[in-house]
């Protein structure tokens, strides 16, 4: 008929769609797109929806698009806007309560999630004491993101930094106080 579109047709073997079907199925990966543009509130009130409607597998891409997004507009509020999202996530399934509140504290808060709270420093945490430090200053550039960037928290992220550089100063004097390890 004149004014129709054709209809388009996907090629079983290259699943390339021509002019004869396909018309109006999109596909799965397109009902997941992140969230654009500088508007923190809209883009996880758009997070939310997808979450809830069958891309809950992406929630970590998710969660990375809003803290670039709340990067363009830096200010307090920030903070408790993903405090909420990250509630949201726990209501809905998508973390438990203690992975809300570890990914909320290892951007937002000024303790290290990444540094167990071992009571046997000397056989549990010196051995690994590199990797500690190194996970703890991969948590510190999250802080950096978290309280600097997208709360404009300086004085917090000084005290995160601070407590970074004095717990490395602390766990290196203590194992060397415990001597090796066997």
């Amino acid at each position: 008929m004149p004014g129709q579109q054709p209809l388009r047709v996907a090629d079983q073997s290259t699943g390339i769609c021509s002019w004869n079907a396909c018309s109006s199925n999109p596909s799965p990966a397109a009902a997941c797109s992140l969230p654009e543009g500088p508007h923190l509130e809209r883009a996880i009130s758009a997070a939310r929806f997808d979450l809830e409607t069958g891309c809950e597998s992406e929630f970590d891409a998710y969660f990375q698009r809003l803290l670039s997004i709340a990067e363009g507009d830096p200010k307090k509020e920030n903070k408790a806007a993903f405090s909420d999202f990250l509630l949201w996530a726990n209501d809905a399934g998508l973390l438990s309560k203690r992975q809300a509140r570890e990914r909320y504290n290892r951007y937002f808060g000024v303790k290290y999630v990444s540094l167990a709270s071992d009571y046997s420093v000397c056989s549990q945490t010196c051995p690994r004491q590199s990797d500690v430090m190194r996970e703890m200053n991969r948590e510190l550039a999250d802080k950096e993101q978290g309280l600097l960037r997208i709360s404009s928290d300086r004085l917090n992220y000084t005290r995160a930094s601070n407590l970074y550089q004095e717990t490395e100063l602390v766990l290196e004097a203590t194992c060397e106080a415990c001597g090796p390890v066997e």
